[in-house]
């Protein structure tokens, strides 16, 4: 049975997701499976999962803000964020706390309002200081111990879609942003 479905009254995660404005993700472990293909041109590709790439369509549809934040500068991980219209995008960051803290100024958010998606360890930092830190099936164990909530996929294969759904499940909305695709 998927960890959303649970009775609301027995889940700690999905009170605390009814709070959430603003979801940042990591991208290598998180939108992808963490394999980055370099070609013999030395072209760096990565693969994304379309239906994660739903799932943040579907957050953005019920109006909760979307942000990447990635430790490593790549081409593929903006054009990726410009295809799902989010702006954004912040790659080749050597602390994720900057692009936090000017995104919640920027939005006036408070950290109980905001979630981050990580695997590693670049993520501690920032899941240590938002209000609801996620970490996917195949995190590190240190970032799944400071998860309050662990995805039942793995990154790069569906784990963002989870998120979104969990949080637009927690918030009442999916039901009404489903029916909104027709």
């Amino acid at each position: 049975m998927p960890s959303w479905s649970m009775n609301r009254a027995e889940s700690p995660a999905m009170e605390r997701a009814r709070a959430l404005r603003l979801v940042i993700l990591d991208v290598d472990g998180v939108l992808t499976d963490g394999r980055v293909v370099v070609d013999d041109n030395g072209v760096e590709s990565r693969n994304f999962d379309i239906k994660d790439g739903l799932g943040l369509m579907l957050l953005a549809r019920a109006g909760i803000e979307l942000a990447i934040v990635s430790a490593k500068r790549s081409p593929a991980v903006r054009q990726r964020a410009a295809d799902l219209n989010i702006r954004r995008c912040y790659d080749g960051v050597s602390s994720k706390l900057g692009p936090y803290e000017e995104i919640v100024a920027q939005l006036g958010l408070a950290a109980n309002a905001v979630c981050h998606v990580g695997d590693d360890l670049m993520d501690l930092a920032l899941m240590k200081r938002v209000g609801y830190p996620v970490a996917v099936a195949d995190a590190v164990p240190e970032v799944k111990a400071a998860a309050a909530w662990v995805t039942r996929a793995r990154g790069g294969h569906g784990a963002v879609r989870e998120v979104a759904e969990h949080i637009l499940r927690a918030q009442g909305r999916w039901d009404e942003i489903v029916a909104g695709l027709g």
